[in-house]
């Protein structure tokens, strides 16, 4: 074969290899082109995956949000919680220097144990007591008293849920230790201090506990539909009725004389403790939101208590003014506690009006119950049924007369129905007869078996030196001696 045919086939064979080439390139192109246009979604198909995208980012953020909310409430009712339990102190600077000089380390030793006391109690069974479950369709427990758990069900910390029954168990406690303190200064200076512990393990355990069911767990006076948002009457009506039962049952001081009230040991102790229970209030009542939420509740709650308690002592300093011509603190200071206490059960349903028309009421309130308890020779050392009982009823019952249709309290000035009014009247005597009867019980047994009233020598020497060996200014006021040393 010549040169020019070898020439024409070599070149032959080269267009074949480039036809073969680009029918290969061409089958391999068409191949993947068909599988990229059949895993290309149509347009309905891509926004159903966007919309799919999109809704499991929104869920996610807002299981963030409320887990972040949810942390957040529970951080502030113990803080809350927190501020409460503060009040302790204030308790014992008030009453410290309220009474007389002699009695102030067994009041200080008796406000320390009603914290202590009522932490043991209120874990073991309190807190079962008022929150005990409860449910009328399913049979479960009953309006009087629900399914008790005790030492709160043995959760251990490691359950799911446990963490936020022990912050609630937390806040409830302080408030049982405030109703539970109350009752110290009324009976001060002469109560047995193993019957102080007995009738505070008492009042922590049962008494205070079902009040709380019977409200705010759900029982028949929270189905009558009565409102008590941070406790005027639950907590604080309680310990003022428990003090005057116990004031009652002791008798009065020694040296005691009607008409001319000791005078207070120290107001520059009073005054630091009513300060303390000031702060300590905001805890009490804007705590009782139990979540930080809600802006415009925790704002008025915040505003109405903080007028409230200016008013109160304005309205007992003037009344005070116009009867003895003399500018008291005592009253001031009694006062402006008198006032906290009124506006506790209506806080969040009140206008911030509404709310000093209710503080300077109890403030006169406070005054007047003091001279009606004092002509009845009740000794009431610290005027503690007046504050707290004598003012809790009233700041509870005038909710249903200026509570506020709006913020769900539909009143007599307000909504012109007497239906509120009537509820509330219901719970303060529904409790009242409760916490009366089983406290005049109580007492009267302690005191047949010789563990209300002090030794009778610890009214010569002072309760302080005969129970404590003990003076609060040793110095200036040197201990005296029992007979039987």
């Amino acid at each position: 074969m010549d040169k020019r045919k070898m020439g024409f086939a070599g070149k032959r064979k080269m267009i074949y290899r480039l036809i073969s080439i680009f029918l290969g390139l061409v089958i391999i192109y068409s191949f993947g082109f068909g599988t990229i246009a059949q895993d290309e979604p149509t347009t309905e198909d891509a926004a159903a995956e966007e919309m799919m995208a999109d809704a499991l980012t929104i869920e996610t953020v807002q299981a963030n949000v409320d887990a972040v909310q949810t942390n957040l409430d529970h951080v502030w009712i113990l803080l809350a919680g927190f501020l409460v339990f503060f009040m302790q102190a204030g308790f014992a600077m008030l009453e410290g220097g309220m009474i007389r000089e002699t009695g102030v380390v067994n009041s200080l030793a008796e406000n320390f144990m009603d914290a202590c006391v009522t932490g043991i109690v209120f874990f073991i069974v309190g807190y079962g007591i008022a929150f005990g479950a409860y449910d009328a369709e399913a049979g479960v427990g009953s309006s009087i008293l629900g399914e008790v758990q005790l030492l709160l069900g043995g959760a251990s910390g490691a359950g799911e849920g446990d963490g936020s029954l022990f912050v609630n168990f937390f806040f409830q406690f302080a408030f049982a230790g405030a109703a539970a303190t109350i009752a110290t200064g009324a009976m001060a200076e002469r109560t047995e201090f193993v019957g102080k512990l007995i009738y505070s393990a008492i009042l922590g355990a049962v008494i205070y506990p079902v009040v709380v069911f019977w409200t705010w767990g759900g029982g028949w006076i929270a189905e009558a539909g009565f409102l008590d948002f941070a406790g005027s009457t639950i907590v604080h009506m309680t310990g003022g009725i428990v003090a005057l039962t116990g004031a009652y049952m002791l008798g009065p001081r020694a040296g005691r004389v009607f008409g001319r009230p000791p005078a207070a040991s120290n107001l520059a102790i009073a005054s630091l403790g009513t300060f303390i229970l000031w702060v300590g209030w905001y805890g009490f009542n804007v705590g009782s939101t139990l979540g930080a939420g809600d802006v415009n509740q925790l704002g008025l709650v915040a505003v109405n208590t903080t007028l409230a308690a200016a008013a109160g002592a304005l309205g007992a300093m003037f009344h005070t003014y116009f009867v003895t011509k003399s500018w008291n603190v005592s009253f001031i200071l009694n006062g402006s506690l008198a006032g906290l206490v009124g506006i506790t059960a209506g806080c969040a349903f009140v206008t911030p009006i509404n709310a000093i028309i209710i503080g300077v009421l109890s403030g006169i309130v406070l005054v007047i119950s003091i001279g009606v308890i004092e002509s009845m020779k009740i000794d009431d050392a610290v005027g503690a049924f007046s504050v707290h009982g004598a003012c809790g009823a009233f700041g509870t019952i005038m909710i249903g007369i200026v509570g506020s249709q709006a913020l769900g309290a539909p009143s007599l000035f307000d909504g012109g129905s007497l239906d509120l009014l009537g509820k509330q009247v219901v719970g303060v005597v529904g409790v009242a007869v409760w916490v009366g009867v089983t406290s005049y019980i109580m007492f009267y047994i302690l005191n047949a078996r010789n563990l209300l009233h002090v030794d009778p020598e610890a009214d010569r020497i002072g309760i302080d030196a005969f129970e404590h060996h003990a003076s609060v200014w040793p110095n200036v006021l040197p201990l005296r001696e029992s007979d039987d040393e």
